[in-house]
């Protein structure tokens, strides 16, 4: 196992399209900061970042499904990621890449407005109540979200867990957001929405054992 995770990390070492900054790097000035549509994808097409994309495959998908929109996928676990890298390689997929960090720092990887869309899927629900703060639509987060996006950037969040789309609904609530769609059993709902074919590894597993999918769209209103 731990041969096979050197090999993967030494692989996406050599992809072009896998940014791995280190904590100093990003500190002293990010050379991408502000620059990622002209220098790292070469045209002017939206942004759209998953965060803690695991494997990458909703990145890819989207990708696929939309060749004139950017997709970067962002996580600290290098070996999940390149699954997704691996893949993006070998399909020759221009409009999709992957940053190698932690979610915390994406301030110091983004200018302000810089990013035109935001999809979260299948965070860690972080459950305890001591770890609320690392909950990825933690109003801390949110925060962080609205310095990035565009003021009208969207916000997706696709997960298996009740509580945090309760949670997040809370927040949105609570804040003063704005809900645009909500559904706590996506794919028993009468609406079908667009793009939703995509599904993720921990997806499939999910579904599998019978359990509902949540979505959310909302907006932010600071």
């Amino acid at each position: 196992m731990a041969k096979n995770k050197l090999r993967k990390f030494a692989e996406i070492e050599t992809y072009p399209h896998v940014v791995q900054p280190e904590l100093d790097e990003l500190k002293e000035g990010f050379g991408l900061k502000g620059k990622w549509k002209k220098e790292f994808f070469k045209n002017d097409n939206p942004l759209v970042l998953e965060l803690g994309c695991g494997k990458g495959e909703y990145s890819v998908g989207l990708a696929k499904k939309y060749p004139n929109k950017n997709f970067l996928g962002i996580d600290i676990k290098g070996s999940r990621m390149w699954t997704g890298a691996t893949q993006a390689k070998e399909e020759s997929l221009a409009n999709v890449g992957f940053l190698r960090m932690r979610i915390e720092f994406i301030e110091l990887a983004f200018s302000k407005g810089e990013v035109d869309e935001i999809w979260i899927t299948f965070p860690d629900p972080q459950l305890k109540k001591r770890r609320a703060q690392k909950r990825l639509t933690h109003p801390l987060f949110l925060n962080r979200y609205n310095y990035l996006l565009q003021k009208e950037g969207v916000i997706h969040l696709k997960t298996d867990s009740q509580f945090l789309h309760g949670y997040t609904l809370g927040i949105i609530h609570g804040e003063g957001h704005i809900l645009e769609d909500a559904e706590h059993d996506l794919y028993n709902a009468k609406l079908q929405r667009e793009h939703m074919e995509i599904r993720t590894h921990y997806e499939q597993i999910y579904l599998q054992k019978g359990m509902p999918i949540t979505y959310c769209r909302f907006k932010l209103n600071y």
